[in-house]
């Protein structure tokens, strides 16, 4: 089996929409946001050009339906299982380590962030959008400053602090810059909570 049918093949098992949306990412990932035409997207998803229409108005659309569905996949994956940890560092390093292990497994966000960031969004409900899809993150950073462990900064600023270092460190390991073991990574994670406490 090549990798297009591959492809194709576990394409056939999503629903169409969820289909159109993987191939408009697999696309931008390996083209770029500007190169990438709705002729394409229903080849690559093996759809009719017509049935992409059924879902989305125009490329505008489907780009920001796509941007809105990245961030609730990365909503899940990042919070994943931050509610089961017991105390509040606990479900800091969760995050944490949701967040490396997202990126690790998705490297094409990585290696084409800027791509991914330039997807149109309607700022306003984008804000809003992702307030409700982060609760569980946004609940966390609330607490630390509620109990006085975090610093007294904006929410954005210490979720910045927090957790891009995991995005950034997680790039260099895609691109073979660094090799982090778990000692560096628990290392990683204490100074990541040592930048946004309160000492």
């Amino acid at each position: 089996m090549n990798e297009r049918s591959f492809t194709i093949d576990t394409m056939h098992s999503m629903d169409k929409r969820t289909q159109i949306l993987s191939a408009t990412e697999q696309l931008i990932a390996t083209r770029g946001l500007d190169k990438v035409s709705m002729q394409q997207v229903a080849k690559h998803a093996g759809v009719a050009a017509g049935t992409i229409y059924r879902y989305f108005d125009d490329k505008d659309d489907l780009l920001l339906q796509l941007s809105a569905h990245l961030m609730m996949q990365c909503a899940t994956h990042i919070q994943h299982g931050v509610k089961d940890e017991p105390t509040l560092r606990d479900q800091f390093e969760r995050l944490w380590r949701n967040t490396w292990h997202m990126m690790l497994q998705r490297d094409h966000l990585l290696l084409s962030r800027d791509q991914f960031e330039a997807l149109p969004r309607d700022d306003h409900a984008h804000t809003q959008q992702e307030r409700i899809a982060f609760a569980d993150l946004y609940r966390v950073i609330q607490q630390g400053k509620d109990q006085r462990l975090f610093k007294p900064m904006d929410d954005d600023v210490l979720i910045t602090l927090g957790l891009e270092p995991a995005v950034c460190l997680a790039r260099k390991q895609v691109r073979g810059v660094i090799t982090l073991n778990d000692d560096a990574i628990a290392d990683a994670i204490r100074a990541c909570w040592d930048a946004i406490s309160l000492h």
